[in-house]
């Protein structure tokens, strides 16, 4: 009869995506999480299989609650969506500037490592990323609902044009980007947005 495990498994895969997300998939060794987490190697091997399996699990977790988190920013009503859509933007800026150490985003960071060789990050990458644009399809459209975009311009067009912004704020926040440089590229996103004719 297998005996219960005796630790807490979200705060094992927290402790690892620390490990991973600072150090790379790469540079990050089993025995250096079995010593961040005080655990025998054989008991990370036992719950989460080898290094690739938990950096999975990892992977998804952390993909899972950036599509959450963002969802949560977007959703609402149709007259609030510009300004959630603004406050959006604005956001993925300070965080990006609050980085200091300058990891980027775990997304970023593991597919560009693994996914050109590892099918099941490039898929999780892709569905994220995919996931992403439509929440700012469905919040650009509310703004085209609304009056606040322009209702011509097509909503997934300019979703794919402010998911790419976002993710080259992040490159350059990676790059050690200012905050002043980064909060103007999300105040130009903004402003090039086709908005109506009054």
């Amino acid at each position: 009869m297998a005996r219960p495990r005796k630790f807490d498994e979200q705060q094992v895969l927290d402790t690892a995506r620390e490990r991973f997300w600072s150090g790379g998939y790469a540079a990050t060794r089993m025995e250096d999480i079995a010593e961040a987490t005080g655990l025998g190697k054989g008991s990370l091997y036992g719950a989460f299989g080898g290094k690739q399996e938990l950096f999975h699990r990892v992977f998804d977790d952390y993909c899972g609650s950036v599509v959450e988190q963002v969802s949560r920013q977007l959703s609402g009503n149709d007259a609030d969506a510009y300004a959630r859509l603004s406050a959006h933007v604005y956001a993925v800026a300070a965080s990006t500037a609050a980085d200091t150490a300058h990891r980027g985003c775990l997304l970023a960071k593991g597919a560009a490592e693994l996914a050109e060789h590892d099918r099941t990050v490039g898929e999780r990458a892709r569905t994220t990323i995919e996931a992403l644009r439509t929440l700012l399809q469905d919040d650009i459209a509310a703004c085209q609902r609304h009056g606040d975009i322009a209702a011509d311009a097509d909503p997934g067009e300019l979703a794919a044009l402010v998911l790419a912004v976002l993710r080259g704020i992040e490159a350059l926040g990676k790059a050690g980007a200012s905050e002043e440089t980064l909060t103007g590229v999300a105040r130009t996103a903004l402003a090039v947005l086709p908005r109506p004719a009054r």
